[in-house]
């Protein structure tokens, strides 16, 4: 890394000189009472006597301990065995089948994921790479206009744990660079 020069202002020396001079410095009276400890505080006027209305009869009952909600459509998240994950990425497992879903409408892809995933446990495959694309990131490179993250790519995951899917799928990772990133999922299969 390059050391910057000291002789040269930064880009927004300008920015800087404008706010510091709207800026008027403490006075020295001010400082140190700042410094002598926090300032006493005014005593409460005296209160004045009211009645005070009457309390409904308290009861008592025991509040059950607070459990996080878990959502209905969120699939059960069955993440790829890391030591097998490992092993895909660097070939010691080879992957044994793989289908692009590019281009595909929702229904299309679902229906050709399940076509696919029965054929290949029939065959006896255990890994396979499902292509879905990335998405969109952004419109015109602004954060502030993202849009929707791919849908096929926010989908699989809910696909997989439905409950045809779910007994022939043991889990599910985000491939590697290449083998397509974050636009490609190893998948890994069930011994029949």
């Amino acid at each position: 890394m390059s050391k910057r020069d000291p002789r040269r202002l930064p880009h927004d020396f300008h920015l800087w000189t404008a706010v510091a001079a709207t800026i008027d410095p403490l006075r020295r009276k001010r400082l140190l009472k700042l410094a002598a400890g926090p300032l006493p505080l005014p005593e409460p006027p005296a209160e004045i006597a009211q009645p005070k209305p009457a309390e409904p009869p308290r009861r008592s009952f025991s509040v059950p301990s607070y459990q996080a909600p878990v959502p209905a459509d969120r699939p059960a998240d069955r993440a790829l065995e890391p030591s097998i994950r490992h092993k895909v990425v660097r070939g010691r497992i080879d992957i044994d089948g793989t289908i692009d879903l590019h281009g595909l409408h929702q229904d299309e892809a679902r229906a050709a994921l399940y076509r696919f995933i029965q054929a290949r446990v029939a065959r006896g495959d255990r890994t396979i790479l499902v292509i879905t694309g990335k998405g969109q990131k952004t419109i015109d490179d602004y954060t502030t206009a993202m849009t929707e993250r791919g849908v096929l790519r926010t989908m699989l995951p809910l696909w997989l744990s439905e409950p045809m899917l779910s007994p022939l799928v043991s889990g599910w990772s985000v491939a590697a660079r290449g083998h397509g990133g974050e636009g490609a999922w190893y998948v890994r299969l069930r011994r029949s």
